[in-house]
């Protein structure tokens, strides 16, 4: 048996696995639009071959099977400077290709050291690409895709979260517009302006003086059929439409910002039923999913950020040996410097997936309403350090516990878990804690 050390900031664990495969030869493949830069060398030789591939499905196919010829079933290794991709999709398709992807800070740091020109060339990052993967393969991880259901849940939340992402971004060139010719219109159609009743109201009638031509009654009927029948509010809403002073009757301020606020009222409209769709593809993928009841049963987690939770793991138990590894992965974990003579410098860890990250801080930030330990940890942590410092700190601290988990395909049980602080004795439950609250989303 083949033994590999794997170490971390915080622990050392010896895992045990089989010897790597032998590869007949390795390929340095810089991704370009149009070409791919391609270094190739023979296992045990020197020389390096170099060429360029175009960015075609029929040329990638091309290419593979004449690498098959060449090394008739053996593997080659493939290193290439991306995560996930186009590449890497068509790569994963012909089975002796073993792909390892390198981080592009990694790369770029590894060609600033070598050429501190900063000068770039596809060529001399494919020889780069190429080194790495000879003499620093036991730092490089080969790619190995996860299931098709976890593949497609991870997308699904990634490309859900742009589209809100992008959805906030127009709310907020909305609600500049109406600043500048409508600031009455944010009473009138309450907080959320991507909602069906902001949108609806703002296409028909874009500007004060738009709204104070219409009858009472309309604008009535307008509230009432957009669910919105508090009588009080409908009162106090005519009553600032009948009153209000327009804050500018400039024609051609009007003109502007009004066709602005209808084509974004438009654009919100339009996304709102794609967003509905990715929720609901979620949530089928997601209950399908084996290891569902694990992250459901998280307190606080909900619809939206249980299947995120589910997705920064995976289901490959043997990619994440300890929870120390999950929490410096998904850059939870803090990093420390040290220099010389200089302290020892702790902050937040900045190369890390930036989207995986979020999600356990939004995780941790909802389970304080939720989980009793969680709350109390967390008013704890308040009294040292910052709000976002101490939701990371509870964050790695949840790292621990849904790791374990996750390794035990055991659901959550926020009962037990308090129990079991409290035989140890635990500061934060000297007494029987009260039972949180249902989760929410």
């Amino acid at each position: 048996m083949h033994t590999i050390i794997i170490m971390n900031e915080q622990n050392n664990t010896t895992a045990t696995s089989p010897p790597p495969p032998d590869y007949a030869a390795f390929v340095g493949l810089d991704w370009g639009d149009e070409t791919h830069a391609l270094s190739l060398s023979a296992a045990g030789s020197t020389v390096v071959e170099r060429t360029t591939l175009e960015q075609t499905p029929e040329a990638l196919a091309q290419w593979a099977n004449t690498l098959r010829t060449l090394f008739p079933n053996r593997k080659i290794a493939v290193a290439l400077e991306q995560a996930r991709g186009a590449l890497l999709a068509g790569l994963g398709q012909y089975e002796h290709i073993v792909p390892f992807p390198v981080n592009p800070k990694s790369l770029a740091r590894f060609r600033e050291a070598l050429h501190p020109s900063r000068s770039k060339d596809d060529l001399v990052d494919a020889d780069l690409l190429l080194e790495l993967l000879v003499k620093h393969r036991d730092h490089l991880r080969a790619w190995q895709p996860d299931t098709v259901q976890t593949r497609q849940l991870a997308l699904l939340n990634e490309q859900r979260r742009h589209f809100v992402d992008h959805r906030t971004g127009l709310t907020n060139q909305l609600l500049s517009h109406l600043k500048a010719i409508f600031p009455q219109a944010l009473k009138l159609l309450g907080a959320d302006l991507a909602s069906r009743l902001a949108t609806d109201f703002l296409k028909k009638w874009p500007t004060l003086q738009a709204v104070q031509k219409v009858k009472p009654a309309v604008l009535r009927q307008f509230y009432y059929g957009h669910n919105s029948r508090s009588e009080e509010l409908i009162t106090q809403r005519l009553e600032l439409v009948k009153n209000a002073v327009v804050l500018t009757s400039d024609p051609a301020l009007l003109a502007a910002h009004s066709l602005a606020i209808q084509t974004l009222a438009a654009q919100l409209e339009a996304l709102r039923p794609f967003l509905d769709q990715y929720d609901e593809q979620i949530a089928e993928v997601f209950a399908a999913h084996p290891d569902a009841a694990i992250f459901e049963s998280l307190p606080g987690a909900g619809p939206v950020l249980a299947p995120r939770l589910l997705t920064s793991l995976g289901t490959d138990r043997s990619r994440f040996p300890t929870p120390v590894a999950l929490s410096c992965y998904s850059g939870i974990a803090p990093v420390t410097e040290k220099s010389g003579k200089t302290q020892n410098w702790v902050h937040v860890r900045w190369s890390c997936p930036k989207f995986l990250r979020q999600s356990w801080h939004e995780f941790a930030n909802s389970s304080i309403k939720f989980s009793a330990w969680a709350g109390l940890c967390y008013q704890e942590f308040r009294k040292k350090m910052d709000h976002h410092e101490a939701i990371r700190k509870l964050a790695y601290k949840w790292q621990r516990i849904v790791w374990r988990m996750w390794q035990q395909r055991k659901p959550y049980e926020e009962a037990r878990y308090l129990a079991t602080l409290q035989k140890r004795g635990h500061k934060l439950f000297a007494t029987p804690a009260a039972q949180p609250g249902k989760s929410g989303e």
